[in-house]
């Protein structure tokens, strides 16, 4: 693991080509690369900016005439000064294979529309709120740890990141223990906040996909609760298609529906991917 420092007062680097239209251009202020297939880094926030937590937001690099834009959550909070992306490494992903090389200094590019359906106001309000997911897909569960709005309308959040390897475990684990410290949601977020790691091919204290973990109740009895209910019970889903389809049906089966802004229920799933 290894960490570009934070952008210094030489500002951004002069590119090669031009800004787009209707296009945010944005300098990177920090890098960190966790694995060969896992870094994250943060930018510049416009000031015109507003999104919700949980939502994602487009970019792309200004290295074409037509360059290519991804969706990706944004991980940081609505309140970040700064937007913080988690991010996979595609040696020929038409984007992540440039992406990954990024450092400070440089520009990346962003479209200006913010959406997504990985929001608290998709959902009703309840006792416990498990964000399910899988590699990058803990993205947009980092921004919604960090945000206030969440502990208002939830007692208990259990956050699930499965992986294939333990070092890919880490940005989550950094993640959660670093809140009680924030100076903002440290408060609110001491005794309520559980992370449940799993691995698929690295051997670890807790292997298996986090629908085998539930489906055998391996999952509850690791924990100490109780089995999810959609009366007491809220799920947030982001991650590889396939968990993604395998997790939805189980949420159906139990009695969860799918909601939406438009029409609030008890769970979402983010089906927007980077590639």
């Amino acid at each position: 693991m290894n960490t570009t420092s934070a952008l210094n007062a030489a500002g951004a680097k002069p590119l090669q080509f031009p800004i787009p239209a209707n296009v945010y251009a944005e300098t990177v202020v920090s890098v960190k690369h966790y694995t060969d297939r896992l870094f994250s880094f943060r930018i510049t926030r416009p000031q015109s900016l507003r999104f919700r937590s949980g939502e994602f937001v487009m970019i792309g690099l200004p290295n074409a005439e037509k360059p290519i834009f991804r969706a990706y959550s944004v991980a940081s909070p609505a309140w970040d000064d700064e937007l913080e992306f988690f991010s996979i490494k595609v040696p020929d992903g038409p984007l992540t294979s440039e992406l990954q090389k990024i450092q400070v200094g440089d520009t990346v590019i962003m479209r200006q529309k913010s959406t997504g359906t990985l929001v608290l106001d998709a959902l009703t309000p309840a006792k416990r709120v498990f964000m399910i997911s899988t590699g990058t897909g803990i993205a947009p569960f980092a921004s919604l740890l960090r945000d206030p709005d969440t502990y208002e309308k939830f007692d208990q959040v259990i956050l699930t990141h499965t992986c294939r390897d333990n070092a890919e475990l880490t940005y989550g684990q950094e993640l959660v223990a670093a809140l009680e410290s924030d100076p903002l949601i440290g408060e609110l977020t001491g005794g309520r906040v559980t992370l449940y790691n799993s691995t698929t091919r690295e051997d670890s204290a807790r292997m298996g996909r986090i629908t085998a973990l539930i489906g055998s109740s391996k999952f509850y009895t690791d924990l100490g609760i109780d089995k999810l209910n959609p009366e007491t019970d809220r799920i947030m889903i982001c991650g590889s298609m396939h968990m993604l389809k395998d997790v939805k049906e189980l949420a159906e089966s139990l009695g969860f529906q799918e909601g939406s802004l438009s029409h609030p229920a008890t769970f979402v799933v983010e089906r927007a991917f980077v590639g």
